[in-house]
């Protein structure tokens, strides 16, 4: 199967620091897993929280599958994500510290087809850590234009 599906939440690179990353899988419906293969998912507003001893991914937006039937999965229902014991252990105490949360990065398949979610543990960024990654970005436009010329 290829696997370029690549679903990016770019948003959370200007927002957060992120410290670690995590691969963990998705429990989709198959309706849903055929709308991702589509492209037709929005993680802008996705967030990761803690309930109980299972993270959940919320606010991701999974649009209809466009030749399903009458039976449509709910476009922004709370979807489980599965990852090793361990892991959620480290998660679920690094997340309750001041400061920390747990982002999803991006949406992709991997060799098998399934559905994968890249999350990461992140630290929000302040006002003055954003200028500096604008000041980054755009002197990085203007070294680029000037090597093009």
């Amino acid at each position: 199967m290829k696997n370029d599906i690549q679903i990016k939440n770019k948003r959370a690179y200007f927002d957060y620091h992120i410290i670690e990353k995590y691969d963990a899988g998705l429990a989709l419906l198959g309706t849903e897993i055929k709308a991702i293969r589509q492209g037709k998912a929005n993680m802008s507003d996705a967030f990761c929280m803690f309930i109980g001893n299972v993270l959940y991914v919320r606010n991701l937006h999974i649009s209809e599958y466009s030749h399903s039937s009458f039976h449509h999965h709910d476009i922004k229902r709370d979807r489980i994500l599965l990852l090793q014991k361990k892991e959620l252990k480290k998660l679920k105490v690094k997340s309750e510290e001041k400061g920390y949360t747990i982002v999803p990065l991006r949406i992709f398949t991997n060799d098998r087809g399934f559905a994968k979610i890249e999350i990461a543990l992140a630290q929000g960024k302040k006002e003055f850590d954003k200028r500096d990654s604008i000041k980054d970005r755009e002197s990085k436009r203007e070294m680029d234009r000037a090597l093009k010329v």
